[in-house]
């Protein structure tokens, strides 16, 4: 199991922008494992998990920006425009797999995976620190860098460590 049984750090089942702030609060621990549960049951997986062998190491919560109602209230992270996007929203790298380029990896897929479902622009959250040495375990929307890495290019910045980016899939 990748998360543990508590779903993350927090008992968040990355359903922190999935949910809005009173909602996610009133559900606490088991009702965001009900609800990720639940979201596993659309048409749509809410995310993808990378494996190593039949091991999963990582994973990256991702869906259509309007899965994600706390995106539209936050004066950070609100729309840039009208355009359709898809959103990575968080990730979940085991210990063991840290710092070694998961996150990149699970970018590209995700920009695949995004592209094969007819989405032409997956944007991501990241935290940009502006040091080496930030915890891991404080970027759980993904650093900067390794959107930049990934093909993302920043097309907003509300906040000093917290660019929107963007990865254009196609001309959609």
């Amino acid at each position: 199991m990748l998360m543990g049984p508590k779903g993350g750090p927090g008992g968040c089942w990355c359903m922190l922008w999935r949910l809005r702030a009173k909602d996610y609060d009133t559900a606490g621990p088991e009702g965001r494992r009900q609800g990720m549960r639940a979201a596993f049951d659309g048409s749509i997986p809410p995310g993808l998990l990378a494996y190593d062998d039949e091991t999963p190491v990582g994973w990256c919560s991702l869906a259509p920006r309007s899965a994600f109602p706390r995106l539209e209230t936050s004066r950070v992270l609100k729309p840039v425009d009208d355009a359709d996007v898809w959103s990575i929203t968080c990730f979940f790298i085991a210990k063991s797999h840290r710092r070694t380029g998961m996150t990149v990896k699970l970018l590209e897929a995700a920009a695949d995976f995004v592209a094969g479902q007819g989405g032409a622009i997956l944007e991501g959250y990241p935290v940009d620190p502006g040091r080496k040495d930030y915890p891991s375990a404080y970027a759980w929307v993904g650093l900067a860098d390794a959107f930049r890495k990934a093909g993302f290019e920043e097309v907003a910045r509300r906040s000093d460590t917290r660019p929107i980016m963007r990865r254009v899939l196609s001309a959609g």
